[in-house]
């Protein structure tokens, strides 16, 4: 469920990397060629990105499909980055939140986004739910696997751990009281990703003209791209990915 993408690189309209690829995020909402759950990503979609010399990023999200957006194109051609975090989304389950469901998800400097679905939600995470000050909770932008999934990062961040760190116990929290659940989190502040993969896919690219992408699955025909193992934190820059396996949780 969902396709999301991360970009660090050059500043280019961002446009080059969410719409015009050939089997980019736009195609990938109707027609992803490696996602395992869902075929259809039209529950709305998003596109974060930051500005030069602003740490906290701008966002456009909407409810329902890409390409039933009419605003988008113009958006992509003229709006510049060197960093984004995009995605298209496919509901875990129908409700009423429309684009507030929608990732990225957003906080300070910070872009989040999920790919997946948490097992037995919500009754699964109600004890982690609980564990969260109560004004967290309040804070919810969403009612949805991922809007919960985000405070408990967002939690660990605030705590003083690392992006990394954040999404790898977050992750391994989790999976330990909602086995089954698929748990691939894309996290950016602008000048690092850090990403999951936990039941989908994950690739990475190095850009030739210098640069990172972390995609869902790859835009192009490239060969370069670099397909993440299950299990896996990774951390990255505009120059350098760096993979780590994370641990099965306790039982």
């Amino acid at each position: 469920m969902c396709r999301h993408l991360c970009y660090l690189g050059p500043e280019i309209p961002f446009g080059e990397v969410v719409l015009k690829p050939a089997h980019g995020l736009y195609r990938q909402s109707w027609a992803p060629r490696l996602q395992r759950h869902g075929t259809v990503n039209a529950d709305g979609f998003g596109v974060g990105w930051y500005a030069p010399g602003d740490p906290v990023p701008a966002r456009y999200r909407r409810a329902g499909p890409i390409w039933a957006d009419e605003q988008l194109p113009d958006l992509g051609r003229v709006v510049r980055t060197g960093a984004l975090l995009a995605a298209v989304r496919d509901a875990t389950e129908a409700g009423a939140d429309a684009e507030a469901a929608a990732a990225p998800f957003a906080a300070g400097r910070y872009l989040f986004s999920h790919n997946g679905a948490v097992a037995g939600w919500p009754g699964s995470l109600a004890g982690q739910a609980a564990a969260l000050p109560a004004e967290e909770l309040l804070r919810l932008q969403a009612r949805c696997d991922t809007a919960l999934l985000w405070a408990l990062v967002q939690h660990r961040l605030t705590s003083g751990d690392a992006p990394g760190e954040a999404l790898a116990d977050t992750v391994l929290a989790v999976a330990a009281a909602a086995p089954g659940s698929r748990l691939n989190l894309l996290l950016t502040d602008g000048t690092t990703i850090a990403a999951t993969t936990w039941g989908d896919t994950l690739f990475h690219l190095a850009l030739p003209e210098g640069g990172t992408v972390v995609a869902s699955e790859p835009y192009d025909d490239s060969p370069h791209w670099t397909e993440v193992p299950d299990g896996t934190l990774l951390t990255a820059t505009r120059h350098d990915v760096r993979l780590s396996p994370l641990k099965e949780p306790a039982a």
